[in-house]
């Protein structure tokens, strides 16, 4: 009896040891794979495609899972010749369009590229895109980071991802 009791004492005690060791060993898991997961995303990616060779206007909305906020320095396209980040605003009654250097996405926040607003303009289409294709704009990030985003081509009238 005294033999099972001490048995029984030295299993718990090694169990209560072991237990930090485990919880460490998922913790360090846990964190590695956040570590490794991209601090920004990408959700909701279209591409209003306008008739002929006019420009096409890319919207998504981007997220930021970090603790510091990252920004948009530029992008590119496969399937287009240039990329350029743009936003657009009404002011005084007139409507302007300016080229931006960088768009910041707030440290665990969220930016949206939309009508109206911030967009990636893309020009010379390298081959004729039409509604339901894909494609492809890779932004760069201000951390040296290049981020891949599907767009789904959407017509001249869309005003949204699904509409």
């Amino acid at each position: 009896m005294i033999l099972r009791s001490l048995v029984a004492t030295t299993l718990l005690i090694a169990g209560a040891a072991a237990a930090p060791v485990i919880a460490s060993a998922a913790d360090a898991a846990a964190h590695a794979a956040a570590a490794s997961a991209p601090a920004v995303s990408a959700t909701d990616g279209w591409l209003r495609v306008l008739p002929g060779s006019l420009p096409a206007g890319g919207y998504v909305t981007f997220s930021n899972a970090s603790d510091s906020a990252v920004s948009i320095v530029g992008a590119e396209s496969g399937d287009y010749a240039d990329a350029m980040i743009h936003r657009s605003s009404t002011a005084g009654g007139m409507g302007r369009m300016e080229m931006v250097d960088a768009v910041a996405v707030p440290a665990r926040g969220t930016v949206a590229f939309s009508p109206g607003g911030y967009h990636v303009m893309l020009t010379g289409a390298k081959h004729p895109v039409k509604a339901g294709d894909a494609v492809v704009v890779t932004f760069d990030l201000s951390d040296g980071k290049k981020l891949p985003v599907t767009l789904l081509a959407r017509p001249a009238n869309a005003t949204g991802p699904k509409d």
